[in-house]
């Protein structure tokens, strides 16, 4: 399978596990988002030591590689705790929007620092997914309170900028296992302070489902760190967008959420541009 096949698999399954993610965290009810993050960040830590051991790789990176190491964990980092907390203080279709700014960020960071060139077709297709999530999302802006907002936004600048370090990581040789395991370690330790103060306790049945958000977040993150490496962000991010699509089935299931009408035209501007642009990839290929 071509590398490019593979990065859009893997970007695909780890859509289908963060959406799984949001389904659990939600599930959990009322806790603080750092303790939520916390327990997302454990889980994915230990998963990525088992992988590491069963693969029998290193975890010992090298030196020129670990300010890059750091970089993509400081920046995960921010944007996964902007993200808990616009979910947290936000509506969360709000958050959700602002969260989805990240693969602008991809293609803007991958042009300017990593001088992947984006053509027009490419430009063209995150703008039309773009516009897809809005039909489906149908954001309040005019309700949202700044600071959560802008909050909100800087997670989806994290989280794209994590992306393009990603890719650049990959670039240099780095297993993506190894990556995902500085990146949770590196969480986990940012976040243990605040975990220990304002812990909040939980019933068995929330452990349990915080455990599975962790699980899933691990899958994903796996997944996505596989995806970036495998392809560069302008020709994958788009699939990204999919995981409103995982989100909307999850809801319908589990919360019994109905879509209305602009978020099943939403759904087909997505999926009719992920298959556009999954035959122009494969005509250039």
């Amino acid at each position: 399978m071509k590398s490019m096949h593979k990065g859009i698999l893997c970007i695909l399954l780890s859509a289908l596990c963060f959406a799984l993610m949001s389904t659990f965290v939600r599930l959990a009810g009322d806790l603080p988002f750092i303790q939520k993050s916390f327990f997302r960040n454990f889980v994915a830590l230990l998963f990525a030591v088992a992988v590491i051991l069963k693969k029998g790789e290193s975890f010992r990176w090298r030196r020129e590689d670990f300010k890059y190491l750091v970089l993509r964990s400081a920046l995960g980092t921010m944007g996964m705790l902007c993200n808990f907390y616009a979910v947290d203080h936000l509506v969360l279709s709000d958050a959700s929007m602002l969260n989805k700014m990240s693969p602008f960020f991809v293609i803007v960071l991958s042009y300017l620092f990593l001088k992947e060139k984006i053509n027009f077709v490419q430009t063209s297709a995150v703008i039309v997914a773009f516009m897809g999530s809005l039909f489906i999302i149908k954001p309040t802006l005019a309700n949202m309170d700044l600071v959560p907002s802008l909050i909100g936004l800087l997670g989806g600048l994290g989280a794209g900028a994590a992306y393009t370090t990603v890719r650049y990581l990959g670039s240099r040789g780095v297993k993506g296992p190894l990556i995902v395991f500085f990146f949770s370690g590196f969480s986990c330790l940012v976040t243990l302070p605040s975990f220990i103060l304002h812990y909040h306790p939980m019933t068995v049945k929330q452990v349990i489902i915080l455990l599975c958000a962790g699980l899933a977040a691990a899958g994903g993150q796996f997944a996505i760190t596989a995806a970036y490496t495998f392809a560069p962000g302008k020709e994958i991010s788009v699939y990204d967008y999919s995981q409103v699509v995982f989100s909307a089935f999850l809801g319908f299931f589990i919360f019994g959420q109905i879509p209305d009408g602009y978020s099943i035209l939403g759904y087909g501007i997505i999926c009719s541009t992920a298959v556009g642009m999954f035959f122009y990839n494969k005509k250039k290929l």
